[in-house]
C-alpha cells in the first residue's frame, strides 16, 4: 500500500516543480493549474470554484485541501455541513442556445471515514444545500470572478426532502418558487439560517 506524506496531501503553493533524476526541471505546479483549471466555465471547473466561492463567503478553512469525496462539500467553523451545486447558461463548447438551468439533487451512497466504508443507504448528508447559478448569458462578456455574474440560493435539506416533483433534479424555476437568492455578501448568514431551520425540520420529523 502506497503512504501518503503530508509533503503529498497537503496545500501546494504552485512552486512545486517536476523532477527528473533528481533535478528540477522547468516546469511547476502553477503551470499545471493554468494549464488544467484556466477554463472556468468548464463544468467541472466551474462546479469546484463555486465550492470554493461558497467556502469564502461562509469562512471555511481554505488553508484545509478541499476533500474529493467527502460526504458533503464543505463544513463551515460552526459545523454547518453543506453541499454545493452549480449550474450556467454559457457553457465552453459552441452554443446554439443558452443552456437549460436545473441542479442535481439525488441522495447519494457517501464514504463514511470511521468504517472506511460507504453508507447502505442513499442519503443526503448536508445540512444545507447552496445552489450557484452563473447567470450572465453573454460569453463574450461573461465573467465567473465577477460574483455579480452569479445568484446563489439557499435550501435546507429537510426542504428538499420535502420537494414532492422530483427527488433527482430541481429546475431553476422551480428553485425560485422555494426562495429567493441572496447577495454574496448576505450568503453566510443565509446559510446559517438555513441551517438552523434544517434542524427544526429535522427535529419535526423525527
Amino acid at each position: 500500500m502506497i503512504e501518503f506524506n503530508e509533503t503529498q496531501t497537503g496545500l501546494k503553493t504552485g512552486e512545486e516543480h517536476l523532477v527528473h533524476n533528481g533535478e528540477k526541471l522547468d516546469q511547476n505546479l502553477l503551470g499545471f493549474w493554468r494549464w488544467n483549471s484556466s477554463d472556468l466555465l468548464s463544468n467541472t471547473t466551474r462546479g469546484r470554484f463555486a465550492e470554493f466561492i461558497v467556502a469564502s463567503a461562509t469562512i471555511v478553512d481554505l488553508n484545509q485541501v478541499r476533500d474529493e469525496w467527502g460526504a458533503y462539500d464543505l463544513i463551515t467553523p460552526e459545523g454547518i455541513k453543506i453541499e454545493v451545486k452549480s449550474s450556467a447558461y454559457v457553457q465552453s463548447w459552441e452554443q446554439k442556445k443558452l443552456s437549460k438551468i436545473s441542479f442535481g439533487i439525488k441522495a447519494a451512497f457517501s464514504w463514511d471515514e470511521e468504517t472506511k466504508k460507504r453508507t447502505e443507504i442513499a442519503m443526503r448528508s448536508a445540512d444545507v444545500y447552496v445552489f450557484c447559478l452563473l447567470h450572465h448569458e453573454n460569453k463574450e462578456t461573461c465573467d465567473p470572478l465577477n460574483l455579480n455574474h452569479w445568484e446563489f440560493y439557499v435550501l435546507a435539506t429537510g426542504e428538499l426532502n420535502s420537494y414532492t416533483r422530483s427527488q433527482h433534479s430541481i429546475t431553476i424555476n422551480s428553485l425560485r418558487k422555494l426562495t429567493e437568492p441572496v447577495d454574496y455578501s448576505l450568503l453566510n448568514d443565509e446559510v446559517v439560517k438555513k441551517s438552523e431551520l434544517n434542524s427544526r425540520l429535522c427535529s419535526v420529523g423525527g
